[in-house]
């Protein structure tokens, strides 16, 4: 049973979690606070940012909107992304976010990706004088591989803390998570809320018509996601979807939400239009032949000990 997070009056967290990369940016303020208050009205609880996130614009956002509710929801940021894991630029970084949220804690401080560079009993010496200061209430980890994760939470339990929850990222077409992390996770009950369940936009089927979006705007995205196989898989789920009467978009995160060690993923948009068919994923019942189904769209990944013979 993984752990679960929970807000300040203990509202635990949604099945789904929404992702506030896009406010300030290609999300303006007027179409950011219509997704929250989408997100709100489906029972979304669990909100994510980061500080490097539209050049603290999401963070600015997101703490405006969160006031009036702030006891019942789990409002989770990140440090780190630049300038390296150690404790000055984390001590910067989160009370930056803290003054960019008006919050006086921060629900859940995720290091935002691992740093060689550093000494990671630097890092959790600094998280835990967050912690004691009562800046941050848990933990988190994002873009750390198994082992990393192992070794991070073996530090951190030398000054007392544990590492609440993950985000590594996961969908029907980056599935290597299914082989170390979900599982290691599962083991250390932690939680796991992975990001981009539909594979920067590639799953919803808009590529596949001439829609835009990240993987034509984005040198990145287009790297990640541009093998022929990954096209194959998002075809197939389109088709799938038009099968079953939904949208893809629905399938790709109520799959993702659906493997065994119930990840939490963390959904987002653009617009209030892209965000409904993720958002409709909460109430999706997902039965065993159709998570079979979406499954065998795509390559399942060889086991850790790559013995096929083994795998189930």
């Amino acid at each position: 049973m993984n752990q679960m997070l929970s807000s300040l009056d203990g509202t635990p967290a949604s099945r789904l979690a929404f992702g506030t990369m896009q406010f300030g940016g290609r999300a303006d303020a007027a179409a950011s606070r219509a997704m929250f208050d989408a997100c709100i009205e489906a029972g979304i609880t669990h909100f994510d940012t980061a500080h490097v996130y539209t050049e603290g614009a999401s963070e600015t956002l997101l703490g405006q909107f969160v006031q009036d509710r702030r006891e019942s929801l789990i409002v989770a940021t990140k440090a780190a992304y630049t300038g390296g894991a150690g404790r000055a630029n984390i001590l910067a970084s989160a009370e930056t976010s803290r003054q960019r949220m008006q919050l006086d804690t921060l629900d859940v401080l995720y290091l935002h990706r691992f740093d060689p560079e550093t000494p990671l009993t630097e890092s959790f010496a600094a998280l835990a004088e967050l912690k004691d200061l009562g800046h941050i209430r848990q933990l988190g980890l994002s873009n750390f591989a198994a082992w990393q994760v192992v070794k991070a939470a073996h530090i951190a339990a030398d000054f007392g803390l544990e590492i609440a929850v993950i985000q590594p990222m996961y969908n029907l077409v980056k599935r290597q998570a299914e082989v170390e992390i979900l599982p290691m996770a599962h083991d250390l009950d932690i939680l796991v809320a992975p990001y981009s369940p539909l594979g920067g936009g590639l799953l919803t089927g808009k590529y596949a018509t001439g829609g835009t979006g990240r993987l034509s705007e984005d040198d990145r995205y287009a790297a990640r996601y541009g093998q022929e196989v990954m096209h194959g898989a998002a075809a197939g789920l389109a088709a799938l979807a038009r099968d079953l009467g939904t949208h893809p978009a629905t399938l790709a995160v109520a799959w993702a939400a659906a493997h065994p060690t119930r990840p939490t993923p963390i959904i987002s948009a653009r617009s209030l239009a892209q965000l409904e068919p993720s958002l409709a994923a909460l109430n999706y019942q997902m039965t065993p032949q159709t998570y079979a189904a979406i499954a065998a769209l795509s390559p399942t990944p060889p086991p850790a000990t790559d013995r096929l013979e083994e795998q189930s």
